[in-house]
C-alpha cells in the first residue's frame, strides 16, 4: 500500500466527531515550530498563541473570535492589530489559511507551502461550521487545464465550497 500524500482525498477533510482535539492542534504547534525551525523565521510568543487559538477549533475564526478566545485563558488581550500582524505571519508561512466567504481564519494542518502550484479546496459545512481542507492531483490537473486554455495564470488558487459534512448528515439522519 503506498503511503497517501498529505492533500491526497483519500485522507478525511473532517476530523470525526469525538477524536483527540489536543492531539490535532499539538501537531499543528509543532509543525510550525518545525517549519519555522528550518525557514529561520519567528514563531513569536504572540504569533504561537494566535496559532493555538485557530488551531483550538476545525471552524473558522475571525480576527475578533481570536482575541476572544485568547481573552478566555486571562491576561489583557492583544490588540487587533497585534492579532493582524500575527495573523499575516500565519498566512505568509501557510500556517493558516483565510476563508474569504467569511472573512476568517483557520489553522492548516496540512503539510504543503503556503506557495504550493496546486489549489487548496475548503470544504465548509454550513450546519457545524467545521473547514475540511483537500486536494487531489486530478482536480489540480483539470484546473491548470481549464487555466491554460483561458490564457490565465492563477496567482493564489483558493476554492471554496459550502455544504454539508458526513458527520451532520449522519447526525439527522438518525431518528431523534
Amino acid at each position: 500500500m503506498s503511503e497517501a500524500r498529505p492533500h491526497d482525498m483519500s485522507l478525511p477533510s473532517f476530523a470525526a466527531p469525538g477524536h483527540d482535539h489536543g492531539a490535532c492542534a499539538g501537531a499543528v504547534i509543532e509543525r510550525a515550530e518545525a517549519l519555522c525551525a528550518a525557514r529561520g523565521a519567528r514563531l513569536t510568543e504572540i504569533r504561537r498563541r494566535v496559532l493555538e487559538a485557530l488551531a483550538a477549533d476545525h471552524a473558522p475564526a475571525g480576527a475578533y473570535d481570536v482575541i476572544g478566545r485568547l481573552s478566555e485563558k486571562g491576561g489583557k488581550p492583544p490588540a487587533p492589530i497585534t492579532v493582524y500582524r500575527a495573523l499575516d505571519f500565519l498566512l505568509a508561512h501557510g500556517l493558516a489559511h483565510r476563508i474569504e466567504s467569511r472573512n476568517a481564519y483557520v489553522a492548516c494542518s496540512h503539510d504543503h507551502a503556503a506557495d504550493a502550484d496546486g489549489p487548496v479546496v475548503f470544504l465548509i459545512c454550513e450546519r457545524c461550521g467545521a473547514v475540511g481542507e483537500a486536494a487531489s492531483a486530478d482536480f489540480s490537473e483539470a484546473l491548470d487545464a481549464l487555466a491554460r486554455s483561458s490564457d490565465f495564470r492563477p496567482r493564489a488558487p483558493v476554492i471554496e465550497v459550502s455544504g454539508e459534512c458526513a458527520h451532520c448528515r449522519a447526525a439527522s439522519a438518525r431518528p431523534s
